[in-house]
């Protein structure tokens, strides 16, 4: 298996448009222009990236930032071993080199002084220096770079600086209209729609208290999970609460508001 094979999505990854995101989408990418996705948690960022590399044929290399991430986890590191040393290439790396889409998922993650490294792949120049190897390379013309985070985590030390957000292209992600958030958990799930709506519903009752004791509402990530545990035959209350009201909060006053509104939807 090649390298590209390696990384291609071989099966359609589900994604349900909600605007005219994959037109543009196809558009930046015709141009290899660097994109940046914004939205909140369980959205549907990363479904989107893997439906769009799918569509259009590109391996797809994604790395998921923390706060422990260093330049040399993204473009490579010489390694020990018994006969001397070898230089291991990093995902960023291999992605240049073969043509990938690069993702850096929730980027804002990584330390500022790590993310200054994508920078020379994000304008004309299109290449990553190797310091430590003394190489530069040329990224294949079928490279792109992606990145995501959520803006509602934002704070003074974790953003990303003006010089890293004005290289990249942008798009606004959010949680579907209810209808279309419906049609998404039945046809991921296989849950009929009158039960897919009832999910939906709760979730917007979460995502109403969102910065009145929640950080975060329920995301369409979490009623897949909760969907998921219905069709296997656990009761609607109990997967609720196991999927959209536990994982979100600790507080005793907010899990009372939001299961009292799972019983009285499924009453």
């Amino acid at each position: 298996m090649t390298d590209k094979e390696q990384y291609k999505v071989h099966k359609e990854p589900y994604y349900q448009p909600q605007g005219n995101e994959v037109a543009l989408f196809d558009a930046a990418y015709r141009n290899r222009l660097p994109v940046m996705v914004k939205g909140p948690t369980g959205c549907g960022k990363s479904r989107f990236i893997e439906h769009m590399a799918w569509r259009l044929g590109k391996p797809l290399i994604t790395v998921a930032c923390n706060e422990d991430m260093t330049a040399s986890d993204l473009v490579g590191r010489y390694l020990l071993e018994a006969n001397g040393t070898r230089w291991l290439d990093g995902p960023l790396t291999v992605a240049a080199r073969i043509g990938a889409i690069c993702y850096l998922d929730e980027i804002v993650e990584a330390r500022q002084d790590t993310t200054v490294v994508i920078h020379p792949l994000t304008d004309h120049r299109r290449v990553l220096p190797l310091d430590k190897k003394g190489e530069l390379i040329e990224a294949h013309p079928d490279f792109q770079l992606v990145i995501s985070y959520n803006p509602g985590y934002q704070s003074l030390m974790k953003d990303l600086k003006q010089s890293t957000k004005q290289r990249f292209t942008a798009f606004d992600f959010d949680y579907p209209d209810a209808a279309l958030e419906t049609a998404i958990l039945a046809q991921e799930t296989g849950l009929d729609v009158a039960a897919s709506a009832k999910l939906v519903k709760i979730a917007q009752t979460a995502r109403n208290l969102k910065g009145h004791g929640l950080d975060e509402g329920i995301s369409t990530r979490l009623l897949v999970y909760a969907a998921t545990l219905m069709k296997d035959g656990v009761t609607p209350q109990d997967a609720c609460r196991m999927a959209l009201v536990r994982p979100i909060t600790d507080d005793a006053d907010i899990r009372a508001t939001l299961d009292h509104a799972i019983d009285a939807t499924f009453a």
